[in-house]
């Protein structure tokens, strides 16, 4: 049987009239008959009682109409699926995401694309590091990763979401806390909180820049998991730690004090990252969207 079947079994359902179903259907009335016959034959049941004068059901074409109705809805429901996916607005679009930072704008977007794309699914992974989410990006297992990295591969593009002003955490009582910015080399006798060191990490790069600028070796005390966890030992006066804007912005210590860092370096900048050659359509659509509801920030802004 094929899905003609059904929608000539519910023309001349409908009209009860050979004539007037093919009409409808913009055919001649003798193929209609034919597909009619060959589909009483397949079924093994008669649909319609026929005689000189009128058309009617049978019980079993009675039964036929609900499931007839259910199986052209579902072909029509696929069509507009497939359609859609075409078109980046069904499927399902990767985002791995690095940083305590990030969770906010993870969420707006993820927000605005459940409200505005209700077929497009966003899964969302988070990662401890951005240099994993960069990795993810590359073999193709996510569509966009966000996250923080100085050097972006080949056939890799992307977005800055926020350019970071890079920032001293301190405990509450410290000296220094309440200073609208400070040097380095204020904290060269200091105790330091860091993130692991780990391949492409960015804050740990500058902490070292920056105190080797400043002509010392930073006395590292503690490493920290994420930057929750930092925030937790600077907050009990373990060290001081370097983060950036968006974590002193997007967290909750109320036993920390930020300290913006005068000295010059080169900045830190969240992006968005997707293949350059993604055949994903959601992709776009996504893009997209993020250029609407997660506009570039600026530090303080």
């Amino acid at each position: 049987m094929e899905i003609k079947d059904f929608k000539i079994f519910l023309a001349v359902a409908t009209e009860l009239h050979f004539g007037r179903a093919a009409s409808r259907l913009h055919m001649a009335q003798p193929p209609v008959s034919r597909v009619i016959k060959a589909f009483e034959h397949e079924l093994g049941a008669e649909l319609f009682k026929r005689s000189t004068r009128s058309v009617s059901l049978t019980a079993a074409g009675e039964a036929l109409i609900g499931p007839a109705q259910r199986i052209l809805a579902e072909v029509e429901r696929v069509k507009q699926d497939v359609a859609a996916a075409g078109r980046g607005e069904a499927g399902r679009v990767r985002i791995a995401f690095a940083g305590a930072s990030t969770h906010v704008m993870v969420g707006r977007l993820a927000r605005a694309a459940r409200s505005r794309l209700p077929g497009l699914v966003l899964e969302l992974s988070s990662q401890n590091y951005a240099q994993p989410a960069m990795s993810r990006v590359l073999t193709g297992e996510v569509d966009i990763g966000i996250g923080r990295w100085d050097h972006i591969p080949a056939g890799i593009e992307t977005r800055v979401l926020v350019n970071e002003q890079l920032m001293l955490a301190v405990p509450k009582n410290h000296p220094l806390a309440g200073r609208h910015s400070t040097p380095v080399s204020a904290f060269e006798d200091e105790p330091f909180v860091v993130l692991p060191a780990h391949p492409g990490s960015v804050l740990t790069d500058r902490l070292f820049r920056l105190c080797h600028a400043a002509g010392f070796e930073p006395r590292i005390v503690q490493e920290a998991p994420d930057s929750y966890t930092g925030l937790a030992l600077v907050s009990a006066e373990v060290g001081t730690m370097l983060t950036i804007s968006s974590v002193a912005e997007n967290t909750d210590h109320h036993g920390v004090s930020f300290i913006p860092v005068s000295d010059e370096i080169d900045g830190v900048q969240l992006r968005m990252a997707w293949k350059t050659d993604s055949q994903n359509p959601g992709l776009k659509t996504i893009l997209s969207l993020a250029e609407e509801v997660l506009p570039q920030e600026l530090p303080g802004a």
